[in-house]
């Protein structure tokens, strides 16, 4: 085992880490308060090729891995968790689908546009009533000549707003079962019938764009089905697990901003004499973050690594992404209590990593539904 980045690796933090300190985390906290998108930033974001690290240079991506993408996600994320949000989610369910699984011509239309920074895309999965039960979707797609007919309602759905197509699951037919085929549909966003509202007012990840889609017979070629019609379920829960290695790592770049926070702090703060870091009370909790953060970071990589590798890492991905959303909500809450009354206050940031944070215990799959998965990959 090997637990040294590559060259490659280390200059991908390099250049992230430098982007994100000068382009990213200055606006963090106006972005936070005025619930902006960071538009020009993604544009930025393209023009250094970081919209399409994990995908290879033949559809407009850089040829990196997605341990290089992870270390990505976590330095973006480290300067604002509403940036590192939409910027996982850009990839791992905008780009990744088509890369997985659309035709060679949906590549070259949908995919090499994102991946060279020049479009947004987005995964309209979640409905009022499927969101943990995604098997519950009904939306509707019906074949209609040589066009779906798509009619029903996404919720939650992040960068809608600003993408230029959103991958749509509907219900599609129903197996000799009973249960429902679920596909998975390119839809344009410019599609008369979609009609996407951004009225979302968030507790966190507030730069993030969030939206709710109603579908009302919007109309799409049926060549813009995505992957196999009989296989969108599996398809999509392919995706979740990429997702959640991606939210893994963002949980991992929030909790650090929230800790390196922490420790300067109690460095600087003086009680009683002497800075507070000197006290086994502060000491222990800067320790117990340090070490949680450590443990999640290398679960992190080593889902990403076997991701690579093309081994099965639905059960890696699901401890990654617990175990770090849980620890950065910990370190998150810590860094409060290390700031006493200061912590409470918004200039010193550590409120907002809180806020941002919480959501990585919900979205991609809440903490109850990753127990589930991986209580099932252990054969219960």
């Amino acid at each position: 085992m090997n637990f040294e980045l590559t060259k490659e690796q280390q200059m991908i933090r390099e250049m992230v880490s430098d982007f994100a300190e000068k382009e990213i985390k200055p606006y963090a906290r106006e972005l936070d308060q005025k619930a902006e998108f960071p538009y020009e930033t993604f544009k930025k974001m393209g023009e250094l090729g970081l919209l399409g690290i994990p995908f290879p240079e033949k559809y407009g991506g850089s040829g990196g891995d997605t341990i290089s993408y992870c270390i990505a996600v976590e330095e973006i994320g480290k300067a604002c968790g509403g940036t590192g949000l939409s910027y996982a989610a850009a990839i791992s369910l905008g780009a990744s689908p088509i890369y997985y699984f659309g035709t060679e011509e949906q590549k070259k239309q949908w995919l090499v546009p994102m991946a060279k920074g020049e479009t947004l895309g987005s995964f309209g999965l979640t409905e009022p009533n499927a969101g943990s039960d995604a098997g519950g979707t009904r939306t509707t797609a019906i074949l209609d000549g040589n066009e779906y007919v798509i009619n029903g309602e996404k919720c939650w759905i992040t960068n809608a707003g600003f993408a230029r197509q959103v991958i749509v699951t509907a219900v599609t037919g129903r197996r000799d079962n009973g249960r429902s085929i679920v596909s998975a549909i390119i839809v344009p966003s410019n599609t008369p019938g979609v009609q996407i509202s951004c009225d979302y007012e968030k507790m966190g990840v507030r730069a993030s764009n969030t939206c709710q889609i109603v579908l009302d017979n919007v109309r799409v070629p049926k060549e813009n089905l995505l992957g196999d019609p009989e296989k969108g379920f599996s398809q999509f829960l392919y995706t979740l697990d990429g997702g959640r290695i991606s939210i893994a790592a963002l949980s991992v770049g929030i909790a650090q901003a929230a800790f390196e926070k922490a420790l300067r702090y109690a460095k600087e703060r003086y009680q009683f004499g002497q800075p507070i870091s000197k006290f086994q009370a502060i000491q222990f909790k800067l320790a117990d973050m340090a070490m949680e953060i450590e443990l999640a970071r290398n679960q992190v990589y080593k889902a990403a690594w076997l991701k690579d590798q093309g081994k099965p890492f639905s059960k890696e991905a699901a401890i990654a992404k617990l175990f770090a959303s849980e620890t950065g909500f910990r370190v998150c809450n810590q860094a409060i209590q290390i700031h006493g009354g200061y912590g409470y206050m918004r200039e010193y940031d550590v409120e907002r990593h809180l806020r941002d944070i919480k959501l990585m215990e919900i979205g991609e799959g809440t903490s109850e539904i990753q127990r589930l998965v991986i209580a099932r990959q252990l054969g219960c």
